[in-house]
């Protein structure tokens, strides 16, 4: 079967895109076509053979080598509904000279204020502390939480979203140290201390918050050794990607005691499996990769590779500073500027 909407077409890779960015591509004269949520790739290859999209916008599933291929020789880019690009094969798409974009910063405050939502949930116990509200008990004189004033809050990945961290957790007094190596050498911007190295960061944070990309660099980058540097009663915030943290070793870490919560929006495998133990863990807050999902979220990001299409398309730059994460085929004489 094949659309027979004359318009070039572009495929979502998602149930659903928000209202806003659909109207812009209609007006630019893009057909707009969604998967089902989650899509695998069989279920992209029949959407690709259906709709012949000039470019994907990809919010879920893989966008590997194979389907790339099955979209030539119409698809011409893959544009991130947001700014993780670990579910799409990077030099599978360089090697086929196709233009890779992202809409980078568009979810940096809803996801900075998932981030400390999770932490502040977790630092006053209100998990175990509603629970025992609707078991009948009354802990007003058996159950102290902690002081968020003058806690150490580490962080790793200092960019558009961990600076938002940073100035949010400053507001409640907490001390901010931070570590990331991309950064040129110097101080940080922000209210926060730069801290060299990962270990000399883990030692000395209370709170340890999540905000790098997943890289080869930083795939389980938090492991076993890592989470034993905490100090003992230290809380885990993870916004970022699953890939990051070795789960096995999370969960041994709250299991024995050595940390005394872990509020979780990634996950390797998603959706998570309805079996897996961070679903019911009495020490995990665990939420299903949504920290981005507010309006304001949600619409920056569909809005934003939205236009990074458009733009790439009529052989244009996207307006979003840092779009551009593999030119493919924009001109020549854009490459100083990306």
């Amino acid at each position: 079967m094949t659309d027979t909407d004359a318009r070039p077409t572009v495929l979502v890779s998602a149930a659903w895109l928000a209202a806003e960015a659909v109207t812009m591509l209609e007006k630019a004269g893009y057909a707009v076509r969604c998967t089902s949520g989650y899509p695998g790739e069989e279920e992209l290859l029949a959407a690709i053979r259906e709709h012949r999209p000039v470019a994907i916008l990809h919010r879920q599933g893989i966008i590997n080598g194979t389907v790339m291929d099955a979209a030539a020789p119409e698809l011409r880019v893959v544009a991130r509904h947001g700014a993780g690009i670990d579910g799409i094969d990077i030099p599978a798409a360089r090697a086929r000279d196709l233009t890779v974009t992202r809409a980078a910063g568009a979810n940096s405050r809803s996801v900075a204020e998932h981030a400390m939502a999770l932490m502040l949930t977790m630092l006053k116990d209100l998990p175990s502390v509603t629970a025992g509200m609707r078991d009948g008990l009354w802990e007003k004189t058996s159950r102290m939480t902690r002081d968020i004033d003058g806690m150490t809050l580490g962080i790793v990945g200092y960019g558009a979203i961990g600076t938002k961290v940073a100035r949010m957790a400053t507001a409640f007094g907490m001390r901010v140290i931070a570590h990331d190596p991309l950064l040129p050498a110097g101080p940080l911007p922000g209210p926060v201390e730069r801290v060299e190295t990962l270990p000399d960061l883990l030692r000395r944070s209370e709170v340890l918050s999540l905000h790098c990309p997943l890289e080869p660099g930083t795939r389980g980058l938090i492991g076993a050794a890592e989470l034993a540097l905490l100090p003992r009663g230290a809380i885990l915030v993870h916004t970022a990607r699953g890939g990051i943290v070795d789960q096995n070793a999370l969960l041994a870490a709250l299991d024995s005691g050595h940390l005394s919560w872990a509020g979780v929006d990634v996950f390797v495998k998603e959706p998570l499996e309805k079996e897996s133990p961070f679903r019911n863990h009495p020490r995990v807050v665990a939420t299903p990769h949504l920290a981005a999902n507010t309006p304001r979220g949600a619409t920056g990001m569909a809005c934003g590779a939205a236009e990074s299409i458009i733009a790439v398309l009529a052989g244009r730059l996207p307006a979003l500073e840092g779009a551009v994460v593999v030119p493919g085929g924009l001109p020549a004489e854009l490459a100083p500027a990306i």
